[in-house]
């Protein structure tokens, strides 16, 4: 019963556009490897404020 999703957090759409630095450069594709910083991306989340994935529904046509 029921699907599983998985969630993937990322800063960039690698490879579909170039990577994030996670620091200023002035022209990204000025950015040297020494530019480039790890990311840690966190998701909050308390009893009173729960985190969610809000997904539509799309329906076929005519259906």
């Amino acid at each position: 019963p029921g699907h599983r999703i998985m969630v993937q957090i990322q800063s960039s759409w690698f490879p579909l556009y170039d990577r994030n630095p996670q620091t200023f450069v002035k022209n990204i594709f000025w950015a040297r490897p020494g530019d480039y910083r790890k990311a840690t991306m966190r998701i909050y989340h308390s009893p009173s404020e729960a985190t969610y994935l809000d997904l539509p529904l799309v329906r076929k046509a005519g259906g």
